[in-house]
């Protein structure tokens, strides 16, 4: 069973960074990647940005190419999302996923079985 805890949200103006830390148990035997997702009020939810865990490839929105980075650490098992030049239309409920397979693509939320709870980040204009 894989838990994931997210962390880091909070409130920042457009501009402004932000870094997202999601702490995972035990992925690094029943996991194959992991994501990001957001969710903004009345939306549904999106793929912000996943990593492979094989091959160490990485995917992006186009939304947030160039100024979003993914990236693991596996000695302290935790998923990171460094959020630069922040835009107001990045405000959402961010969750940190993981999959035990390769099935669909990277943006396949039914693909991932794990979740966190989601942290909040808001950037004002």
């Amino acid at each position: 069973q894989v838990q994931l805890v997210e962390s880091g949200g909070g409130s920042v103006q457009a501009g402004g960074s932000l870094r997202l830390s999601c702490a995972a148990s035990a992925y690094t035997r029943s996991s194959w990647r992991m994501a990001w997702f957001r969710q903004a009020p009345g939306k549904e939810r999106e793929g912000v940005a996943a990593i492979y865990f094989v091959a160490g490839n990485t995917y992006y929105a186009d939304s947030v190419k160039g100024r979003f980075t993914i990236s693991l650490d596996n000695a302290k098992s935790t998923l990171y999302l460094q959020m630069n030049s922040l835009k107001p239309e990045d405000t959402a409920m961010y969750y940190c996923a993981a999959s035990s397979n390769l099935l669909g693509t990277w943006r396949s939320l039914a693909q991932y079985s794990y979740w966190g709870q989601g942290t909040q980040v808001t950037v004002s204009s």
